[in-house]
């Protein structure tokens, strides 16, 4: 028992070490959004003296990539919410025959390497006219999404009690009245969980925008960022203050979402 405080207090700067290490190519892409233009090798460990050029230039040259990101990203949620919500349910609470096969098939999607999809979907997309354009992006972002969607989705509601679902049914609620009126309210942390991944896989996206883009019509931010990094290499403030902004979405919804997924999804439902 003796040794007790010493082992967590050692615990808590080991930590605290790692933290700081995975952190630290954060600090210093904040740090160098804040130098002046020019090279990175020459950026002090602290901006003593804060230049916001680097951002101005970068809501200047990267504003409409960023619009661009958000609007795929949102609509990547709400298809693949719209989706996987239905299929989640049918396959977690009705008797079907091949479910198991289903959900194999599901997990055999997670494997296939994104640039056959990419490779796939450009020759029907070409025929179908969705080259460079939202719906397009959206479309192949929802490949991904969707079967995490329909994983997670169903995993929590088979954990849901079956007296709840059968109290409804016994009121005189249908199944779609079910979903909508008791499913769906008890699996909020999960709609939360699988809709923030989806908005994170489309967010982080760059094979799908670099693949299914020829034009600078419709370009996320991520290919703005690749090609402004070419074009634009002595500006390397204008760079990390590009990344540093399209950090901050993807990070102000983990930290507003972060009790959503560790929280249970029928926390009390019995009481």
């Amino acid at each position: 028992m003796k040794h007790g405080p010493a082992r967590g207090s050692l615990s808590t700067l080991v930590g605290v070490l790692l933290l700081g290490v995975m952190l630290f190519p954060v600090y210093w892409m904040v740090n160098a959004s804040l130098q002046p233009a020019g090279s990175m090798l020459t950026a002090g460990w602290f901006p003593r003296h804060p230049d916001f050029g680097g951002y101005a230039t970068a809501l200047r040259d990267q504003g409409r990539n960023l619009v661009t990101s958000l609007v795929v990203a949102l609509g990547t949620v709400v298809l693949s919410l719209g989706l996987a919500v239905p299929a989640a349910y049918a396959l977690a609470r009705l008797r079907l025959r091949g479910t198991t096969v289903v959900l194999f098939g599901i997990l055999v999607t997670q494997t296939v390497p994104g640039i056959v999809v990419a490779n796939a979907l450009y020759g029907a997309y070409t025929d179908l006219g969705l080259l460079n354009s939202y719906g397009g992006l959206i479309l192949a972002d929802s490949t991904t999404g969707v079967p995490f969607a329909v994983l997670v989705l169903r995993a929590f509601m088979r954990s849901i009690p079956g007296e709840i679902v059968d109290a409804a049914r016994v009121d005189g609620a249908g199944r779609l009245r079910v979903l909508w009126s008791v499913v769906l309210p008890l699996s909020r942390n999960a709609l939360i969980t699988a809709g923030l991944f989806s908005f994170l896989f489309a967010w982080s996206d760059f094979l799908f925008a670099l693949t299914l883009n020829t034009t600078d019509s419709v370009r996320p931010v991520t290919v703005g960022v690749y090609e402004y990094l070419g074009a634009h290499t002595n500006q390397w403030n204008a760079v990390m203050a590009t990344a540093v902004l399209a950090s901050v979405p993807a990070a102000a919804l983990l930290v507003a979402a972060q009790r959503h997924l560790a929280a249970g999804i029928t926390g009390g439902a019995l009481r």
